[in-house]
């Protein structure tokens, strides 16, 4: 069992050392990192924490999933690998030419 856990349906005041505080009633914790939007610097209402070991991430999950956290019932579960990311945006708009050339 993996010991990264998502944080799903977070309350916008919660921050790393708040998330980690709350998780470390479940054991060691590695790290506690709230996703903020870069833009704006605001909570996207989720995160990542890292147990030490899968028991304490299993405990967590039993603990917490469905929890209320400052008011909102929190999701936890184990944290799926990041799949690649392909593409991207930017760049040319394949092919199409604006100008308006007489020959």
């Amino acid at each position: 069992m993996s010991k990264k856990l998502y944080v799903g349906n977070l309350p916008y005041s919660a921050n790393d050392q708040s998330l980690a505080d709350a998780f470390a009633e479940c054991g060691n914790v590695e790290s506690a990192k709230v996703i903020v939007d870069r833009e704006t610097g605001r909570s996207k209402g989720f995160a990542f924490v890292e147990m030490s070991t899968a028991e304490e991430a299993a405990e967590s999950i039993k603990r917490f999933n469905g929890a209320e956290l400052d008011g909102r019932a929190v999701s936890v579960m184990i944290a799926k690998p990041q799949e690649p990311r392909t593409g991207g945006g930017g760049g040319s708009r394949g092919g199409y030419n604006n100008s308006r050339r007489s020959y």
